[in-house]
């Protein structure tokens, strides 16, 4: 176990598709975070940002880029691109800054602009790229790996489509009381079987959309916290940033094929489970302890996927603890309360910082008409290509 890190600030730029420069999402999800913390930003002693690849040179150094949009102030700084996961990285940059007294109080920022329709890789040809083979190779869109990830679930536990429906449903009526989301409209399985098909059986509103917003955290030393009045912080606890084992007997995209078991057992765990592992024992929680969940749902399966890798039941129940009202606002163990990517959709660097924040308001207790009751513990989990573990386990 660490020493906690206290989150004195969150922010966010709202989702939706605006037009405009990731910059200007990052400075504002930043500009409430520092006022959420009670800071300015003169104040804040490094920047973390979480780069985007489709900013041009200013997003690949995105930290730089935020700190000169805030106003240059000396601050340290530091820009980490993980994919889906650079949120989380960001935020464990931070951490080991401020444990390691290099700072006192970091500013972590992530925004994107996302392209419209499906996400696809950078131009150019580059066969040492797996992500872009997938795509040269087989076709394999996003979607695609959505829709195989459901017909297995499928064939293996016996899910159905209704299942895959009543995950959009919980997560939509969620959505539509967070101001933060981009879709706020309560939907009904009948209007998501009613959507167009997009990867059989996935339908358009069992997956998520690509999206423009930005998120900030602020994060200080205990000392400081308590030296700036709060006695009593939202205090991240974990950060989980393992890589896979091998053989990895699973398809999982963007590599388009698996490892031989032949000469090597697999691990008694897959990857996503190690992610939730590791966060639980650095955190010294277990499933059991938990409140609440934040959980990556790229499409409606994968997040029934994302209950049994959490531990909050075992394998092939998840549709089960689903169907028992479990997982709703209310229920024993409420995952998505923020409404999750089904009402926000993807803005890459910033949807692990979001999470975060989720954490800290629920775990505030100021998180409105979706609030989770008596909230404690709370983790965030998502997961990004090539092999990128992200957990985040926060505790009041």
């Amino acid at each position: 176990m660490t020493d906690d890190v206290a989150v004195l600030g969150a922010g966010m730029h709202p989702w939706g598709k605006w037009g405009r420069s990731f910059v200007e999402y990052g400075v504002a999800a930043a500009r409430a975070a520092l006022a959420d913390a009670g800071l300015e930003w003169r104040d804040i002693g490094s920047i973390v940002g979480a780069d985007t690849v489709r900013g041009g040179y200013p997003g690949y150094v995105a930290g730089a880029t935020f700190a000169k949009a805030l106003g240059w102030q000396g601050a340290r700084v530091a820009s980490v691109y993980a994919a889906c996961a650079s949120g989380a990285q960001a935020v464990n940059t931070a951490r080991a800054q401020i444990l390691s007294g290099l700072a006192d109080v970091v500013l972590v920022v992530g925004a994107d602009a996302a392209p419209k329709g499906f996400f696809r890789p950078a131009g150019g040809d580059r066969p040492d790229d797996p992500d872009w083979l997938r795509f040269r190779v087989l076709g394999a869109t996003n979607p695609t790996y959505f829709g195989l990830y459901a017909r297995r679930r499928m064939a293996v536990h016996g899910d159905t489509s209704e299942d895959f429906a009543q995950v959009k449903v919980k997560n939509s009526a969620l959505g539509a009381l967070n101001p933060n989301a981009r879709y706020r409209k309560a939907v009904t399985a009948d209007e998501v079987a009613a959507s167009a098909v997009v990867a059989d059986p996935l339908r358009l509103l069992d997956i998520c959309a690509t999206s423009d917003g930005g998120a900030a955290l602020v994060l200080s030393g205990m000392d400081f916290a308590r030296r700036h009045g709060v006695a009593d912080p939202v205090r991240i606890r974990a950060v989980s940033t393992v890589t896979p084992r091998y053989p990895n007997t699973v398809l999982d995209l963007p590599d388009i094929a698996t490892d031989s078991a032949a000469a090597v057992q697999p691990a008694a765990e897959t990857f996503r489970e190690s992610i939730a592992r590791a966060a639980y024992e650095e955190a010294g929680v277990g499933p059991e302890d938990l409140s609440f969940a934040e959980v990556y749902d790229l499409s409606t399966a994968l997040e029934l996927q994302w209950y049994e890798d959490l531990g909050l039941c075992g394998e092939g129940e998840a549709a089960k603890l689903l169907r028992e009202g479990t997982t709703a606002l209310g229920g024993r163990i409420p995952v998505n309360a923020s409404g999750g990517l089904a009402s926000f959709g993807e803005a890459v660097p910033a949807q692990a910082i979001a999470q975060v924040c989720e954490l800290t308001w629920q775990l505030r207790g100021a998180a409105g008409d979706r609030q989770v009751a008596g909230a404690r513990v709370g983790i965030a989990a998502n997961q990004g290509l090539f092999g990128h573990g992200s957990a985040v386990v926060a505790v009041r």
